[in-house]
């Protein structure tokens, strides 16, 4: 009960709506890509690499906030406003240059600021929670989810308006956003404000097998997650060319991506009841299975294609709180918001690899065997999500 008293009813949410608000900002330069491909005629490879230099921000920034123990050392609510504001300003960036150089340089820049917002709106939960967190970060990365997906929507929902105001509407969300958490949100109960920088702190945490494996686990999860999020567009507009069907492919990107929000919440539930490693477990594999019968999804009927679909985009991501959960459980509680960060760090520079990956073996395989090479990643995470010790 302890844990209840402490947490008034109104912070979870304030949380969640926060994250997915500055979380908006990640996919706006690929919901414009097709915009920014007429007006500058860019390279065959461009949605690969627009992606990746938002992934490889968001590495630059985790790391730096993890190396400097930031998350430990400062107010959370303090860190989200500033980096929900200050990405929005750089999300902004395209509206004034639109040379391919620059755009990646805002978007890496962008990317460096969703370092705080993303794990520390996680940090932002465990001091909020000493019970239940795989259910708080269920909504919360379910919030991420929403927010990955919504530049999709709006470019459905703005037709034929100029890509400008993609940009804009995602912003000023995320401003949105970071106002709600610094004014609705102070330090949680269980804050636990971490020591000085020390270098040795994040070799410390992965001498413990407990966090390690459960660390391992999440890689494995993430060098299929993002590829496959990135990748949505082009599997519609590729089933649309090989089946002859005419699929909204912005509209469905959103369904597609935002799906997922509902199995992260749906989890988070199953969790409090089995667990947060069998839940991981279940949708880990499952998200496997998907992998292994992708060629198989450019041959079905457009109903069955759709229905594939939607079963692995709740799949990719439903293990993805419980992941962070197992993280933040594993890790020494006086360093929880410098764990989350590292490993975020490390998942999204596996990021990289596995989306380049696809962008090199697209020129090389039919696009049907593609997304066989996802399966690595939940083979990989399900031997050392297997090796993780009983739950605290």
């Amino acid at each position: 009960m302890r844990d209840t008293r402490l947490r008034p009813g109104y912070v979870l949410p304030i949380i969640v709506i926060a994250q997915f608000a500055g979380t908006s900002l990640w996919f706006a330069g690929n919901a414009i890509l097709p915009d920014l491909d007429k007006a500058l005629s860019l390279p065959a490879n461009a949605l690969g690499i627009i992606t990746s230099a938002v992934q490889l921000g968001f590495i630059a920034g985790t790391l730096t906030f993890a190396f400097l123990t930031i998350a430990d050392r400062f107010s959370p609510s303090k860190v989200f406003f500033t980096c929900a504001l200050l990405g929005s300003i750089f999300n902004l960036g395209p509206l004034f240059s639109t040379g391919y150089e620059v755009i990646l340089s805002f978007r890496f820049i962008t990317g460096f600021f969703l370092a705080g917002i993303y794990p520390i709106g996680m940090k932002i939960a465990s001091d909020w929670h000493e019970k239940g967190l795989g259910k708080a970060l269920g909504y919360l990365v379910g919030a991420l989810v929403l927010g990955t997906a919504f530049p999709h929507l709006i470019r459905d929902l703005t037709g034929g308006l100029p890509w400008k105001y993609i940009l804009i509407a995602t912003s000023s969300v995320a401003v949105m956003g970071g106002v709600a958490i610094l004014a609705g949100v102070g330090d949680g109960p269980f804050r636990k404000r971490g020591s000085k920088f020390d270098l040795s702190i994040i070799f410390k945490l992965f001498r413990h097998n407990n966090f390690r494996n459960a660390a391992f686990g999440y890689f494995g999860h993430m060098w299929e997650l993002y590829a496959f999020w990135a990748f949505i567009p082009f599997i519609l507009r590729y089933y649309n060319a090989s089946a002859g069907t005419d699929l909204n492919v912005p509209l469905w990107s959103f369904i597609t991506i935002g799906a997922g929000s509902l199995s992260c919440a749906i989890g988070g539930h199953v969790a409090m009841r089995f667990g947060s490693k069998k839940v991981a477990f279940a949708a880990l594999a499952l998200s496997g299975i998907c992998c292994l019968l992708s060629p198989l999804l450019f041959m079905v009927p457009v109903g069955l294609f759709i229905l594939i679909l939607l079963i692995w985009g709740m799949a990719v991501v439903a293990d993805s709180p419980q992941f962070s959960t197992l993280v933040a459980q594993t890790a020494d509680k006086a360093y929880i918001g410098t764990g989350l960060t590292v490993v975020n760090s490390l998942g999204f520079a596996i990021t990289i690899v596995s989306i380049q990956l696809l962008t090199w073996l697209d020129s090389l395989i039919a696009p049907d065997f593609l997304f066989i090479v996802l399966l690595i990643g939940p083979a990989f995470g399900l031997v050392h999500l297997g090796r993780v010790g009983t739950e605290k």
